[in-house]
């Protein structure tokens, strides 16, 4: 029997602390080469769009995919986990929150290691659900002072801003600009859906630190090329997927030019286990360009699922296996 969990009970289930703690677990056992992980594939219709993703965490013995549709700007998710050994569906999940929460603990543990420690200020681009949850995940790690933030909407954006100070207690306020989120942070966060640069290098002071989630596809970045040569370290979820979907890095970074391009992006898990620096000196720029990857979708899932058994939450399905002919089997 395998149990399926609503939007409801995986935002009762899993709160950014334990998120934050999933995902950089899942980064420790990728760095010891327990893992596996599979870039997105998308198939695009006029209409419609579907996108699928792939990992395993064989510390925990789950195997999972998300996948998700894309129609007339809503957008529907779903996660499966799979027993790594016996190859039964545990679990198939509503994903929408455990998308938003698994990218905004990436952010909080890029935040962790690569910010300067004193690191109180957040700037941020971007009103929309995942801009909660990235400025919620690095307030976990940072004992922030205050935010500002910008969005195209004023009122959107007060709305922002209100909301979260109540729910994390500090002093979150509107900026009239990009340029002056940007410049006030310590901790730049991007997450837009913009096509075309929104923060420039001319702005960032020195030791900043940016986390870049908005843009996921090769035709789209919030980053101009300033950002990626002041960088002094750029790290990814995935150099694999980095390549198919990060549009910051494929149009900003300079192509044959060795030490400036593809060769000095480090992906998060190396630094996380301490195989390399997240920043050399206090006055270094760094960035973390978020594509998000399903790794991080199988590392909390496993999470929720655990904590639904625990508390008897969910409803089962009546789910059963085939077993495959000997004589002449079919995999479809």
């Amino acid at each position: 029997m395998a149990l399926f969990l609503t939007e409801a009970d995986v935002q009762a289930l899993l709160p950014m602390e334990r998120a934050l703690e999933c995902v950089e677990a899942s980064m420790q056992a990728e760095a010891a080469g327990r893992t596996a992980n599979r870039a997105r594939e998308r198939i695009i219709l006029p209409q419609c769009s579907l996108h699928y993703m792939a990992a395993a965490l064989l510390n925990n013995q789950w195997l999972g995919m998300k996948i998700y549709t894309v129609a007339h700007g809503d957008l529907r998710f779903i996660v499966l986990l799979f027993d790594a050994q016996s190859g039964r569906l545990l679990a198939l999940m509503q994903a929408d929150h455990l998308g938003r929460l698994r990218t905004g603990a990436a952010s909080g543990v890029a935040t962790k290691y690569m910010a300067r420690r004193g690191a109180s200020r957040v700037g941020m681009i971007g009103t929309g659900r995942q801009a909660r949850t990235q400025l919620e995940a690095v307030a976990k790690v940072r004992n922030l002072a205050t935010a500002r933030v910008f969005g195209q909407d004023e009122n959107r954006c007060r709305e922002f801003c209100r909301e979260m100070s109540a729910q994390l207690g500090l002093a979150v306020e509107p900026a009239a600009s990009a340029e002056e989120a940007v410049r006030f942070g310590e901790i730049v966060i991007t997450a837009t859906a913009a096509r075309q640069p929104v923060v420039l290098g001319s702005w960032l002071e020195p030791g900043t630190h940016v986390n870049a989630i908005g843009a996921n596809m090769a035709d789209r970045r919030e980053l101009d090329d300033a950002v990626l040569a002041r960088a002094a370290v750029i790290a990814v979820d995935s150099r694999e997927q980095a390549r198919i979907e990060a549009g910051d890095l494929i149009q900003g970074l300079p192509v044959g030019q060795v030490g400036r391009g593809w060769d000095r992006v480090l992906e998060l898990h190396a630094i996380v286990a301490g195989a390399s620096p997240g920043r050399h000196a206090e006055q270094d720029i760094t960035l973390f360009k978020s594509v998000g990857i399903a790794l991080w979708d199988v590392a909390v899932a496993g999470y929720i699922y655990r904590q639904a058994l625990e508390k008897g939450v969910g409803r089962q399905l009546g789910l059963e296996g085939t077993s495959a002919d000997s004589k002449n089997p079919r995999q479809g």
